[in-house]
């Protein structure tokens, strides 16, 4: 069976959306099905304003049209709510096709944050761009009732994994700096909420690894945390599995993918009290949140680092993989 997949995110960026689509589709390779991926490395493409690792394809609806045309997929699967995905969108309507969709990102707060666009705005996009979708996924219980509440209909669930093999407890022998180690790890942009961390007064070191459009601007702002840039691979591993707790700032995320590299990397995990972390970190013993996020961060460093590891390993991408294959083969 061949499937179609068509997302705006996809490498060279990292992110959780980018992992998700990237390890579902080896899985599903591996398993037999054939896959289109429709990406926009296939198209000409743009940087997006304030942020340029994020490549936007404008006006590449024929050319969408062409590659399903040929490819004539059995399934067609909608990542993002970008111009690819909008095309897609365009294309199944257009054709009387059923399609599903996902909803990864909280794109109408993102858009609040960075550009002052009211949520309301931003909501109603959404629920325009998903209602035809036969099948909307979502990563958790509590984000399916939260949308539900906002206007969405025909929610799923599509979880998420990781590679506990890649990420898993090292020697701390990477960093020399002051312990305890206290590190986030992932996009340095305003929706994160970085600087939340970044302001605590904590004992030992605070550490960001990754880059993004506020990099520059946190570096400058705050001289005694420590900025590592962009690690992807061996080198990243090591870093999550060096620290002593990771930090979590961020009240806008779906889902957290960084908390399961930390958690596989015996590492626990300091949070607010938002949606993502109440649904990854359910397990007293290898997470704290609170809403002084301090308070979360000094505590966490008392948690059980042996069972973090173990937490970490209930989630696989095996399982996510075949859930999604699932919400997609039995689609009327």
């Amino acid at each position: 069976m061949k499937i179609a997949l068509i997302s705006d995110a996809w490498r060279p960026q990292i992110n959780g959306v980018v992992t998700t689509l990237t390890k579902t589709s080896q899985i599903l390779q591996s398993m037999g099905y054939e896959l289109e991926t429709i990406t926009p490395d296939r198209f000409r493409n743009w940087p997006c304003p304030s942020y340029p690792t994020i490549r936007l394809a404008l006006g590449c609806s024929p050319r969408l049209e062409k590659i399903l045309d040929n490819s004539q997929p059995k399934i067609i699967h909608i990542a993002t709510e970008g111009p690819l995905g909008l095309a897609g969108r365009r294309y199944c309507i257009k054709r009387n096709l059923v399609f599903t969709t996902s909803f990864h990102t909280r794109f109408a707060e993102y858009i609040q944050v960075r550009f002052g666009i009211p949520l309301s705005w931003g909501y109603s996009y959404l629920r325009w761009f998903h209602r035809p979708a036969k099948r909307i996924m979502v990563a958790t219980a509590s984000l399916e009732n939260e949308l539900k509440t906002e206007g969405f209909r025909n929610l799923v669930r599509w979880s998420r994994g990781v590679d506990t093999s890649h990420y898993h407890p090292r020697k701390k022998i990477l960093l020399n700096v002051p312990r305890p180690v206290f590190m986030y790890v992932g996009r340095v942009s305003v929706e994160k909420n970085i600087e939340a961390f970044l302001k605590l007064s904590l004992p030992g070191t605070k550490l960001v690894v990754g880059d993004g459009p506020q990099l520059e601007m946190l570096r400058k702002k705050h001289p005694f945390a420590r900025f590592v840039g962009y690690k992807t691979g061996e080198a990243l591993a090591q870093y999550f599995a060096s620290a002593d707790v990771f930090v979590f700032p961020s009240i806008t995320d779906t889902f957290g993918l960084t908390m399961l590299e930390a958690l596989a990397s015996g590492v626990p995990v300091a949070a607010y009290c938002a949606q993502a972390p109440r649904d990854v970190l359910k397990d007293k013993r290898v997470g704290f949140m609170d809403q002084d996020l301090k308070v979360a961060a000094v505590k966490a460093l008392s948690l059980d680092r042996a069972a973090c590891r173990e937490y970490a390993q209930k989630y696989t991408w095996e399982t996510c993989t075949h859930q999604f294959i699932r919400q997609l083969i039995t689609v009327k």
